[in-house]
């Protein structure tokens, strides 16, 4: 089955389940064998806020809640039961001091900007990713799984302001959706907008997250069995019955089905649209730079996409061990028990190989490489968790989940670098001063590409529905 938005698993029943009511809508059309992406025409209202300074976004998720005392915000001040066994290290930005377990961002600190005054109401996992995803702490809802009721996440919000992104998807999410076993958490989809807004989910197995990744897109290659004629013959069928359905239903709904099967056909026909998701043609020693994980591999992928055209990629950083186990690494509480990935101590978690080492080489080669090629000042890049961790250290070596206060990382796009905005207390427990919450960070992602939080987006019923319930943090950019 040939699909525009194709996923793996549980992921891919769960969104074929929404599209499947659309195809069935127009009288069976699924039976072709091609996943219907959506038929809801999205009208935009937008109001732009300012120039755009973002072309391009790479949003990079540390699954699990990454320490701000460890990582962004230290207080060597405190006591130890709080500061930790890690000293802050001297970055390239006078007066701010990053963990030491992050020399190389350390090095590249002006480029990036800090948010040290996140926070939200919720300690839990679910809740705090779904208010991290859909970019808003007031959702009373479930956290998974999905629906059409739901309001868009910011990749399908942008495709929905701006358009398409040319033969290339709008929005791409690596190495897979964010999900817990079969759980698909809420706000990685185009909600509302229709599955025309959905991400393109790469269709990766779950392997060993260190292994050598060559990300072979199963999606955008043809059927087992399907040679080039036979595909041929395939897209003549498609014209030919399209070209019926134009004389036997005139409407909006039939162009847009014709359109997207037409782009599912170009996405596996493209050499072009296959290349920028082909890692094997960039030279070995960037690949190096980056990682041979599938961590730095999905960042240099990332890179490779927006680069190609790709206006938001979602980067979903969880770990998957020899044994096939997964779980959120950055979730460093430590434990008694032998934990999967090989640590049981918070403290060995947090600077074990796939955690802070891992992200530190890639994160920095990804700024070095979007400079060196003159893209950092139009790409926004965000690192960021669903919470954070309690300043006090448990008897695990770990800290446990924290939501009061926490830190975000921005880059490029119009960001400043070497900024600080906000501030925590003397423990990093609670915000001092300047407050943001998920729906204020949504908001400058938005504000990056010139909207306001006032743009509206079109509901099918035909409401405008406003794209963010939250503000810009306008001070973080240059002008």
């Amino acid at each position: 089955m040939l699909s525009l938005f194709p996923s793996h698993g549980s992921t891919r029943r769960q969104l074929d389940q929404l599209s499947r009511r659309d195809a069935l809508a127009l009288g069976g059309l699924s039976t072709l064998g091609l996943t219907l992406p959506g038929t809801q025409s999205a009208v935009s209202a937008a109001t732009t806020s300012r120039l755009a300074t973002a072309k391009r976004c790479i949003y990079i998720f540390l699954c699990g809640g990454p320490s701000q005392l460890d990582m962004w915000d230290p207080k060597p001040h405190a006591p130890d039961a709080i500061r930790g066994p890690f000293s802050p290290s001297a970055t390239t930005v006078p007066g701010m001091q990053l963990g030491d377990l992050l020399p190389l961002t350390a090095q590249r600190a002006d480029r990036i900007a800090l948010i040290r005054s996140m926070t939200h109401t919720s300690n839990s996992h679910d809740i705090g990713i779904k208010y991290t995803l859909l970019a808003d702490s007031t959702d009373t809802g479930p956290a998974d799984p999905p629906s059409r009721s739901d309001h868009p996440g910011l990749g399908g919000i942008l495709r929905n302001l701006l358009g398409e992104a040319g033969r290339l998807p709008a929005w791409v999410t690596v190495p897979r959706p964010f999900t817990t076993g079969s759980r698909y958490y809420r706000g990685q989809t185009g909600g509302f907008l229709g599955a025309t807004h959905d991400p393109f989910l790469i269709d990766e197995e779950k392997k060993d997250s260190l292994a050598d990744k060559s990300f072979s897109i199963r999606s955008l290659k043809s059927p087992t069995g399907v040679d080039e004629p036979r595909f041929d013959a395939r897209r003549s069928l498609l014209q030919s019955i399209d070209r019926e359905l134009e004389q036997s239903i005139d409407s909006i709904a039939s162009q847009q089905l014709a359109g997207e099967y037409q782009k599912a056909f170009d996405l596996i026909s493209s050499p072009d649209v296959r290349g920028a998701f082909d890692l094997d043609r960039e030279p070995t020693p960037l690949r190096d730079r980056y990682g041979r994980n599938e961590y730095g591999q999905s960042f240099l992928l990332a890179r490779r996409l927006v680069e190609s055209g790709v206006r938001f990629v979602n980067v979903f950083w969880t770990y998957f061990g020899k044994d096939g186990c997964q779980f959120n690494l950055w979730d460093n509480h430590g434990s008694d028990k032998d934990v999967c990935g090989g640590y049981n101590r918070g403290v060995d978690m947090i600077r074990g190989d796939y955690c802070c080492p891992a992200f530190d080489k890639a994160f920095s080669a990804l700024l070095d490489d979007l400079t060196d090629r003159g893209m950092l000042d139009d790409t926004l890049v965000v690192v960021t968790g669903e919470f954070g961790r309690t300043p006090k250290i448990n008897q695990y070596a770990g800290r446990d989940h924290w939501a009061a206060c926490y830190s975000t990382v921005l880059a490029g796009g119009g960001i400043r670098g070497g900024a600080i905005f906000g501030e925590s207390d003397e423990h990093a427990a609670y915000v001092k001063d300047s407050a943001v919450r998920p729906e204020d960070l949504g908001a400058t992602i938005l504000h990056a590409f010139g909207f306001s939080p006032n743009a509206e987006i079109i509901h099918p019923t035909g409401r405008p529905v406003r794209v963010s319930k939250g503000q810009p943090i306008e001070q973080l950019f240059s002008c």
